[in-house]
């Protein structure tokens, strides 16, 4: 129904998606202007940055279109309009994702993927078969560990109820972390995003293997190709704890 709603103008559609296009570019302009004044950045190069972007905002674009409206979850659970989604005969974490389905999201991947592109071409990289599989498989599983984290942090709104900006801090935070090499940041910060909220497995880790560059922290040979695991227990974790905070609700009891 949304998106039928949203295609009903599609001029005004398609200045839309992009405009956000755009907009989520102006992320990599400033990569871009970076690169104006020095060669490396943490000792990668344009196009080794360039694909950790790519991954990272692909991967976020296509959660942000499946999951982007759990963000608004609060005001459902704060006027009491949440109670409408539980008699409906349907999954209500289904429901919730489509609530206002906002296809516009999609010039995010779309820029993501433009990106992505450009650097897997200009990248020095000695390509075999297990790498180039490795790249969607890579795209695929940074998109369900964004979307676990986007039902993790809807389901913290059931306790929170005004919680949005938590959630973004760790979604819209997470992919612009991973825009940049790991090689940039603390060991503290580098060891938290791998073992505790394990996003290095969105980009940094998969693409160290394919530029045959040392794994953060000294992970062993394989870590490059533990992406499905660590996004299935992100999607399992996310599912438990959605559905422990979907207990917890009481409604506004008006």
């Amino acid at each position: 129904m949304w998106i039928r709603s949203t295609l009903t103008y599609r001029a005004s559609f398609a200045l839309t998606v992009f405009g956000n296009l755009l907009l989520s570019g102006l992320d990599f302009v400033g990569i871009l202007l970076m690169f104006a004044q020095v060669e490396t950045l943490g000792g990668w190069t344009l196009p080794e940055v360039a694909l950790l972007y790519g991954l990272s905002v692909t991967a976020f674009g296509i959660a942000q279109l499946v999951f982007g409206s759990v963000g608004s979850l609060g005001s459902r659970v704060r006027d009491g309009s949440f109670d409408m989604l539980l008699v409906r005969p349907a999954p209500v974490l289904a429901q919730v994702a489509a609530d206002r389905f906002a296809l516009r999201r999609l010039g995010r991947s779309v820029q993501g993927a433009l990106v992505l592109g450009w650097a897997l071409v200009a990248v020095d990289v000695d390509w075999s078969v297990v790498k180039v599989l490795l790249v969607p498989v890579t795209v695929a599983c940074g998109a369900v560990i964004f979307g676990a984290l986007f039902v993790a942090g809807g389901a913290f709104q059931f306790v929170a109820q005004d919680a949005a900006e938590v959630q973004d801090a760790f979604t819209y935070g997470g992919t612009t972390l991973l825009q940049y090499p790991p090689t940039v940041f603390g060991r503290d910060l580098v060891r938290g995003v791998t073992f505790v909220l394990p996003l290095a497995f969105i980009n940094w880790v998969p693409v160290s293997y394919l530029l045959g560059r040392p794994y953060p922290l000294g992970l062993p040979d394989g870590a490059a190709f533990a992406a499905p695991l660590v996004a299935v227990g992100c999607a399992a974790a996310a599912g438990a704890v959605w559905r422990a905070g979907l207990k917890t609700y009481r409604s506004t009891g008006s």
